[in-house]
């Protein structure tokens, strides 16, 4: 069984993409078929009108999959609020060769969002504000082939860019304040650390109903395995200092990678990996090897700089397999 994530960057057609989606297909393409996976977990597809159609589709996707093995693919889309509809921006898909048997989006279920009254807005805030999760996490139970049940669990957290302050910014990337830009960056960090609070919730509620439940967590988590989110996620006996809860920990796969092949993104020339599969002490039993795709990658942020119109993804794929 291969399980990979690959986090796609803002997959979409023209007019809103930058380039043609078959020169994104060229360089996207070829690292799915590489992937080979049976369940593949993606991140910021993009959600687009069409004519014909009352709401969006995933019409970039469908392109992007035409030809290849995912295209027969049983699918699950997240979605925001109450109702069925993807979204312009975004999306969480993953896609099962197994019948999917159910799927969900989970967004504020466990953690409300948090109130908060910003001190450097300009003019000063006179109430508090709602700080929300940007996109929700995609449940979904996949039946594989040796009769067993699979959580998969999508997720795409918060990325470390300070947050929007009120009359704090000239432009998208240009401060009027230290101060400003310090408060944005820490309202950033609870996003991302609630959110990792919101699935460990609901792992933990999985295994309080099957102790030996097979749960896969995955997708781009914007932190290094080292950072709160990804201690969060895991709860290492370290961290909680009771031995007896040890077996209901999360494993980072990739701590198992040599250091030299262990990142997924390369910014101002240093490697991270900030895109991960974990898996549950049941599940782990069956682990194998993991991989990481990241010969071709770039740096992203002197590919943002001089690069016209990137056609790849500045993050590699990430692929896990286990023995069925």
């Amino acid at each position: 069984m291969r399980i990979a994530t690959f986090n796609l960057e803002s997959l979409d057609l023209p007019p809103r993409a930058a380039r043609p989606i078959e020169a994104r297909i060229d360089m996207l393409r070829p690292e799915l078929e590489r992937a080979d996976a049976d369940i593949l977990c993606l991140q910021e597809v993009n959600g687009q009108r069409v004519p014909g159609e009352p709401l969006r589709v995933l019409a970039a996707l469908d392109l992007l999959l035409e030809g290849t093995r995912y295209q027969s693919y049983s699918r699950s889309v997240t979605h925001h609020a109450d109702d069925q509809r993807v979204v312009d921006v975004h999306n969480l898909v993953t896609l099962s060769c197994w019948p999917i048997l159910s799927s969900r989006s989970i967004c504020h279920e466990f953690i409300q969002p948090l109130r908060y009254r910003p001190v450097t807005a300009q003019p000063p805030n006179q109430d508090d504000e709602e700080i929300g999760f940007d996109r929700p996490a995609l449940i979904t139970e996949v039946a594989t082939s040796d009769g067993r049940t699979l959580h998969v669990i999508n997720c795409h957290l918060r990325a470390p860019l300070a947050s929007n302050i009120a009359g704090q910014k000239q432009a998208p990337f240009v401060w009027n304040s230290i101060s400003g830009w310090a408060e944005g960056f820490c309202i950033s960090s609870i996003k991302r650390n609630a959110q990792a609070l919101e699935i460990r919730l609901f792992v933990d509620q999985l295994l309080g109903v099957d102790r030996h439940a097979d749960i896969i967590v995955t997708g781009d988590f914007n932190a290094e395995d080292n950072e709160s989110p990804l201690r969060i996620l895991v709860g290492a006996e370290q961290d909680t200092g009771n031995g007896a809860l040890a077996a209901s920990s999360m494993i980072v796969l990739d701590r198992g990678l040599p250091e030299d092949r262990r990142f997924s993104v390369v910014h101002q020339g240093r490697p991270q990996m900030l895109d991960h599969v974990l898996c549950s002490r049941a599940l782990y039993g069956r682990f194998k090897e993991v991989q990481v795709y990241n010969e071709a990658l770039s740096d992203e942020a002197v590919a943002y700089a001089r690069v016209d119109r990137p056609t790849g993804s500045s993050h590699a794929c990430v692929v896990a397999e286990f023995l069925m």
